[in-house]
């Protein structure tokens, strides 16, 4: 299954890696691979997820962040890179975009 990140979750995981550089240097490294690595699972388990917002919803195995993705056919499209932490509204509002 064939994996494409949105332009919009490029810049999500963008942020977070800034935000967590800002905490300790090096650890927005680690989350970005981390992010990464979850995402480059999605072609072998896309679809088993929870929907939420009216897309798929993976919890990120080591950070308080959700991917959420959309299952077309042979095709997986990352839409966001979420925070948990983020307020719920927040969340739905910048999913309906």
């Amino acid at each position: 299954m064939r994996v494409r990140i949105l332009r919009e979750a490029h810049e999500d995981i963008r942020d977070g890696r800034r935000f967590y550089d800002e905490q300790e240097r090096g650890l927005g490294r680690y989350f970005s691979s981390t992010i990464l690595a979850d995402i480059r699972s999605l072609s072998n388990y896309a679809g088993i997820h929870p929907v939420r917002y009216g897309y798929y919803r993976m919890l990120v195995r080591r950070f308080p962040y959700s991917v959420y993705y959309d299952k077309d056919g042979a095709e997986v499209s990352v839409v966001a890179v979420l925070d948990n932490r983020r307020d719920p509204a927040w969340i739905a509002r910048r999913l309906a975009t």
